[in-house]
């Protein structure tokens, strides 16, 4: 209490402290000697660090624990960086294709093509980027694996043609001279793998990326791969057959008559190779994608390509509310295609649903419990309370037992005569078998706000309305209920709130006409792996709850829910 107390004297004691300087010529002065303004200051400013430090565990944990779940997750609805970083020259080269003009693009975007996926495929990036892909075109996903074991051969027919004219490019150390500066050589040569020290990190040659520009661009990614990735001798690894059509393009581009000037290690080679060069076999890279997979000359795939290249798109929130993006921009998926929508709908249907059944069987529940005597309230209190220790799973596959047409339920309406045995009762896998369950699962959550609200209603006010002339349904609905209100809001939330998110219960005994959004989100997460959509149809459904909450607190006022007291 005291240090309440001083929390709260201390801002007045400050502007006691001005006051007083004001009224006499020098500053009041503490015992220390130091101004009692500045020294009030400093005490208030500690108690405030003490403040924060009290709660800084528990805000640590809101921080870890759900702020930074729920803005990783915001994160990766809109998060693409996959497709540029995986086809960096691809996606560049596209931006100048013209769709409508084109069936496919030109020989250019497909040796960028060529050149990003043979990366790729030595990195293991085509399959993760077909997987991205194939979400939003179906067929990618091969389309890509397919293209990864094709780019080999493009490759191969430039090396081929190198190996045959001089031995010299068949071996990587050789290469390694020519590319290397002379103070990495010396020190790669002396490297043993087994010495446990890190291998030294290759450096180019002075002036070797001035006459060979495109084979150096492509020689420090192949190293950078050997050394880091493949943990793996770099000066006794051959090349890519990637390098040798880098090689092939400087021999015979803009740079091919500084090569003459050259000097270095292989020099002679060069200019051999340079000579022979324009007389070697190309390759027509979209012929041989072509020929890998017909879909290469196709406009969808470059039309997703093209969209889905920047490093942020709207497509993940798109799908989740059944469109697409096009080159028309933004539109309707096929109508066979479109579940979300239908998902979100009967997602608040339902939980409305289990809402209200909750409130019609938890209401006089709760009014029994609050006007029967405290130790018999108690013992059915136990009874309220006893699901909550018996497994979510449990009680979920009891209701699937139940609730099947050779269930209890079916059975017992049979032997009443209520239902014909031959006419038997639809109640699993359907959405009356949701409700059923979920109602039964989160009933106390009703149960108990209800119970803590009645509580405070004295009994008085009830006789003192039927003691004015009011019957026992006016006195009811006029003094007690209303004042019931507030449980009934708190237990609504709950309720809400809760079977909005469930996903066990749905997935059990709700079949395909049953089962919420929480459910495909799930399966987005574990199955598919379609993390992005999965976060977009989270974040749809986070902005839905608050949206409710908001004309809730609007409608109702949120300080009108209480818990009792």
């Amino acid at each position: 209490m005291s240090d309440a107390n001083n929390a709260t004297n201390a801002p007045n004691a400050a502007l006691a402290a001005e006051r007083a300087e004001d009224e006499y010529t020098g500053p009041m002065l503490a015992a220390d000697g130091t101004p009692l303004k500045r020294s009030l200051n400093r005490a208030l400013r500690r108690q405030k660090l003490s403040a924060l430090l009290l709660i800084a565990p528990l805000l640590i944990f809101v921080l870890v624990t759900f702020i930074a779940p729920i803005a990783d997750m915001l994160f990766r609805s809109v998060e693409n960086e996959i497709v540029q970083e995986t086809l960096p020259r691809t996606t560049t080269v596209l931006k100048d294709w013209d769709a409508e003009a084109a069936a496919s693009p030109g020989e250019p975007v497909f040796k960028a093509l060529y050149q990003d996926i043979f990366i790729a495929k030595e990195r293991k990036l085509h399959t993760r980027l077909g997987s991205r892909l194939n979400y939003e075109l179906t067929g990618a996903s091969s389309l890509f694996r397919k293209s990864g074991r094709g780019v080999d051969k493009m490759g191969k027919v430039f090396q081929g043609q190198f190996e045959d004219l001089n031995a010299f490019w068949k071996k990587g150390e050789n290469w390694n001279d020519m590319m290397g500066s002379d103070a990495w050589l010396a020190s790669i040569k002396e490297w043993e793998k087994s010495s446990g020290t890190a291998q030294p990190e290759f450096v180019l040659r002075d002036g070797i990326a001035e006459i060979l520009p495109q084979t150096a661009a492509y020689y420090l990614e192949y190293a950078d791969f050997v050394q880091n990735e493949d943990q793996d001798n770099l000066y006794k690894t051959d090349p890519w057959p990637l390098i040798y059509s880098a090689l092939f393009d400087d021999l015979t581009g803009p740079t091919s008559a500084s090569i003459a000037g050259h000097t270095g290690p292989g020099a002679s080679e060069l200019a051999e190779v340079a000579a022979a060069a324009p007389s070697f076999e190309t390759v027509d890279f979209k012929s041989a994608f072509i020929k890998i997979d017909k879909d290469w000359d196709q406009p969808p795939i470059w039309v997703t390509i093209r969209e889905y290249s920047p490093r942020f798109t709207n497509g993940y929130f798109l799908n989740a509310v059944d469109m697409q993006k096009s080159e028309n921009g933004p539109e309707l998926r096929p109508e066979n295609q479109r579940i979300y929508w239908t998902l979100f709908k009967r997602t608040l249907f339902m939980s409305v649903c289990i809402t209200l059944s909750c409130i019609l069987l938890g209401y006089p529940i709760g009014w029994i419990l609050a006007n029967l005597p405290a130790r018999t309230a108690n013992l059915l209190m136990i009874l309220v309370l006893l699901p909550f220790w018996t497994s979510l799973l449990v009680r979920t596959s009891a209701w699937k037992v139940m609730l099947q047409q050779q269930g209890v339920v079916n059975d017992t309406l049979v032997w009443l005569g209520v239902v014909a045995d031959d006419s038997r009762l639809a109640l699993i896998n359907n959405q009356t078998g949701t409700i059923i369950a979920m109602t039964h699962i989160l009933l106390p959550f009703m149960i108990l706000p209800l119970y803590s609200v009645m509580q405070t209603i004295p009994e008085t006010y009830l006789r003192a309305a039927k003691s004015l002339g009011a019957t026992n349904w006016t006195a009811f609905w006029r003094v007690y209920f209303p004042q019931s209100v507030p449980g009934i809001g708190a237990g609504s939330i709950l309720v809400f709130i809760l079977s909005i998110g469930y996903y066990i219960t749905p997935e059990i005994v709700g079949g395909t006409t049953g089962t919420f959004i929480s459910n495909r989100i799930a399966y987005h997460i574990s199955s598919s792996l379609n993390w992005g959509l999965a976060a977009a149809l989270g974040a749809i459904l986070l902005a839905v709850v608050l949206g409710l909450y908001y004309a809730y607190d609007k409608i109702v006022g949120i300080d009108n829910v209480k818990l009792g007291g």
